[in-house]
């Protein structure tokens, strides 16, 4: 249907194609009546337009010819019209309801992926027990008998027999394994810290 009424518009001389705009917008009301009435709609640009369609408007909705009672606030259209002497408002030839536009949306991500993939960027692994722990990191005795400092970031993921818990739970003579990276002023910053039965001694 909608391909005769372009063709029929066509068909219609150069000068009065000029007075038949195609505007898009969306639907903010139209009138009960079915047959004829007043449709408001606002446009890309924010304009408040209004429009009078009669028994003569060609409404299509979901590719079907449809009467006015289809149009609901919030639809998106598309409408053909012109003027019409001694008519204050446009007079809608057609009303095309526009499929719903959809919006990109990103993904939704957990915060458990979130950490794995934070987890991720650490490319250094150490073990060993915590011998103090500070307002900024710990330091570590490596099973080597070295001590390291690594300092925990504001998104260092702990976790305490497959449970994730703060990092208020870190306390000195607890066996660890961190994995960590180096910051840009080369100091080791722990990006995940793991403790309880699965690094007890066997």
């Amino acid at each position: 249907m909608r391909a005769v009424f372009a063709l029929l518009l066509f068909c219609v001389p150069a000068g009065a194609q000029d007075n038949l705009p195609v505007v898009r917008g969306v639907v903010l009301r139209r009138d009960l009546g079915l047959r004829s009435g007043e449709l408001r709609i606002r446009d890309a640009h924010n304009a408040l337009l209004r429009y009078r369609f009669d028994s003569h408007t060609y409404i299509e909705y979901d590719n079907r010819s449809v009467d006015a009672s289809e149009l609901k606030p919030g639809d998106p259209v598309e409408v053909v019209s012109e003027e019409v002497p001694g008519v204050p408002l446009r007079m809608a030839r057609s009303i095309h309801v526009l499929p719903p536009v959809l919006t990109h949306r990103p993904p939704t991500v957990s915060p458990m992926a979130a950490a794995a993939a934070r987890v991720a960027k650490a490319n250094l692994t150490f073990s060993g027990l915590i011998l103090r722990v500070t307002p900024s990191g710990l330091v570590l005795r490596t099973r080597d008998g070295v001590e390291q400092e690594i300092l925990l970031r504001p998104d260092t993921v702990c976790v305490s027999n497959d449970e994730v818990v703060g990092t208020g739970r870190l306390a000195p003579n607890m066996r660890v394994s961190v994995r960590a990276a180096a910051n840009v002023a080369g100091k080791v910053e722990a990006y995940q810290v793991v403790w309880g039965s699965i690094l007890a001694p066997q």
